[in-house]
């Protein structure tokens, strides 16, 4: 197994006032034949998230064509649980409505930030996605995740709405900043909006250093489950992982290669982060993060 990188495609540069900095979590949404969109977080100058997208095509994605100006998801008011931003994580199209999932921010005195799942619904106006938060968020901490949830990917099957989250395990001190530890833990939604957590897990801290397990991607193929992830250690930013499962609950590891290592130099020298996988047609596509949890922008790899 192989990935073939095709370059990066986007970094924030100060495009606009909510574009500061980084382009982070993308997702891509098939348009119509070629046509693509890639959803994605920037930063504002107050390190406030926001949720974009682009467009491109995909035969040729070192061309945007188009770039929202304007989030479709902003930080909300103050004291709600998306205030202090709102990271895009996934997308489903049920019904005619885009349900986008994504996380909201708060910041934090005893520990830097506080995360939950959070949802906006919308749908196209005039080839313009447009959304709507909901005021609170649809998954929180609570018995079976006493620190946080955050960066869900949904599926639907049979009318059954299933999420793979990160469930937060604690706080630590690495290179003197305290940095959050998680793993991946699996819901269950009749509506896609009341969830049951199962306090399951799907991808755990199997292997000496592991610290966090970010960003699962699963997709339904024809032989099983398939789920990409990226997984911290201690002393090493983000790689790319990747997991199988005859039924969605039980998950082996594969290793050690996935096939998409860091660069020697440039934008993805350090991290391959967030990955977001994909089909068009028969060939396989991967958006992932590069250095500084997507400071220096997301690129574009095919599988080989």
């Amino acid at each position: 197994m192989r990935w073939r990188k095709l370059g990066r495609i986007f970094v924030a540069t100060g495009q606009f006032p909510w574009m500061a900095s980084h382009a982070s979590v993308p997702f891509a949404e098939k348009i119509e034949g070629e046509l693509y969109r890639v959803y994605f977080t920037t930063r504002d100058s107050q390190n406030r998230s926001h949720i974009g997208w682009l467009e491109l095509d995909i035969t040729r994605p070192d061309r945007i064509l188009r770039l929202s100006q304007a989030p479709i998801v902003a930080p909300g008011m103050a004291g709600r649980f998306d205030d202090s931003g709102a990271m895009m994580s996934w997308l489903v199209r049920h019904n005619g409505q885009r349900f986008f999932y994504y996380i909201g921010w708060n910041t934090r005195i005893t520990v830097p930030f506080h995360v939950s799942i959070g949802l906006a619904v919308g749908s196209e106006d005039g080839r313009q996605p447009v959304a709507t938060t909901r005021e609170g968020p649809i998954l929180e901490r609570s018995l079976s995740d006493p620190y946080f949830c955050s960066n869900p990917c949904v599926l639907v099957e049979n009318n059954l709405w299933r999420m793979w989250y990160l469930s937060g395990l604690g706080w630590a001190d690495l290179g003197g900043r305290a940095s959050a530890s998680y793993d991946v833990r699996y819901a269950e939604s009749d509506d896609g909006v009341h969830w049951r957590p199962t306090g399951r897990r799907a991808i755990g801290l199997d292997f000496p250093g592991e610290f966090a397990v970010a960003r699962p991607c699963v997709l339904r193929e024809p032989q099983g489950y398939v789920m990409w992830y990226c997984v911290r250690l201690r002393d090493r930013p983000y790689r790319l992982g990747v997991a199988r499962s005859a039924d969605g609950l039980a998950w082996e590891r594969e290793l050690p290669d996935p096939g998409l290592n860091p660069s020697p130099d440039g934008w993805d020298s350090e991290m391959i982060a967030y990955p977001h996988v994909f089909y068009h047609g028969e060939d396989q596509y991967m958006l992932y993060c590069g250095n500084g949890f997507g400071r220096t922008g997301f690129g574009l790899a095919v599988r080989e």
